[in-house]
């Protein structure tokens, strides 16, 4: 895709911020002010200006934090991994349809506590500080102002991303990978596309190949060079020339490499045959029910 003038201004502001993020991280030595879904929130706000995501600039701050305090607070409690992985997209879900926002990416946010097993209040600061650096910076770019409100959650989507979350959990807990439970770039792609009134096998491909691919290349770099900075600085462009390539825009897979550098050490090798798994469950179960099911349900209200 050929980049603008604007758009490539755009790219380094962004990659600069992401790399101010890590090299922070690395400064402070504190892993827990590592936010991958900041990397995925830069690139729709800043970088890609999604305008379903930077309609209300405030939500961009309200939304990512509110998550996060959810996943912070549910990992203090005494109950297995699973579990909390699904009491947190529970109440996360909540949460965003009482702000009638559904910036997807928070739900990346609020699963990385646990992910992580956050226990430091570096962790909130940190999300408090960089999201409202996000909403500082779309409210300067003024671009909010030309897009339209995105439609609230709706109640069925709300009912099958809940149903979806469940099996999958159930499945990896039955088959004993409960490690796999939340794997926050492909929920959020999945979450995105939930909403979309058509989803084709070939865009789900790519999604495919971007997310696959984005956790491997997060995965063989951070194996190569062991420092965050280094692995981030080199890793995330090579994501930008892989969506290139792919021509398409994803920003949640701006959020792999950096998820490989915070990874417990049982799940950062599993990390690309998880993304393999889980995107072969979310993505094409989606397809199939927009193939399938979206054209039953129109035919049927049509007839009523």
């Amino acid at each position: 895709m050929h980049l603008s003038t604007i758009e490539k201004r755009n790219y380094l502001i962004g990659f600069v911020f992401i790399i101010f993020m890590v090299a922070s991280a690395t400064l402070l030595n504190d892993m827990e002010i590592i936010l991958p879904e900041i990397g995925a929130l830069t690139a729709g706000t800043w970088i890609y200006q999604n305008g379903g995501w930077i309609n209300q600039p405030t939500k961009i701050f309200l939304a990512p934090s509110g998550t996060a305090i959810i996943g912070f607070v549910i990992n203090q409690f005494s109950i297995t991994y699973a579990e909390k992985v699904l009491l947190g997209l529970l109440f996360m879900l909540i949460l965003l349809r009482l702000l009638h926002s559904n910036l997807a990416p928070s739900f990346a946010t609020g699963l990385l506590p646990i992910i992580i097993n956050a226990t430091h209040w570096s962790f909130i600061v940190a999300i408090l500080l960089f999201t409202s650096f996000l909403m500082i910076g779309v409210f300067l770019q003024g671009r909010y102002k030309g897009t339209t409100p995105s439609d609230p959650i709706k109640n069925e989507h709300m009912v099958v991303f809940t149903i979806m979350a469940i099996i999958w959990v159930t499945a990896v807990w039955f088959f004993g990978f409960s490690q796999m439970a939340a794997i926050p770039p492909v929920m959020v792609v999945f979450f995105e596309v939930l909403q979309k009134s058509d989803y084709s096998w070939q865009l789900a491909i790519k999604h495919f190949v971007a997310l696959v691919g984005a956790a491997t290349i997060g995965v063989l770099i951070h194996m190569v060079f062991a420092s965050w900075l280094l692995s981030a600085a080199i890793s995330l462009p090579l994501v930008f020339l892989l969506l290139q390539l792919l021509k398409i825009k994803l920003p949640a897979a701006f959020a792999f490499p950096l998820l490989a550098l915070v990874l417990p050490s049982s799940m950062f090798h599993m990390l690309p045959i998880t993304a393999i798994i889980a995107s072969t469950f979310f993505l094409g179960t989606i397809v199939l029910l927009k193939k399938f099911v979206a054209p039953y349900r129109v035919s049927s209200e049509t007839n009523d």
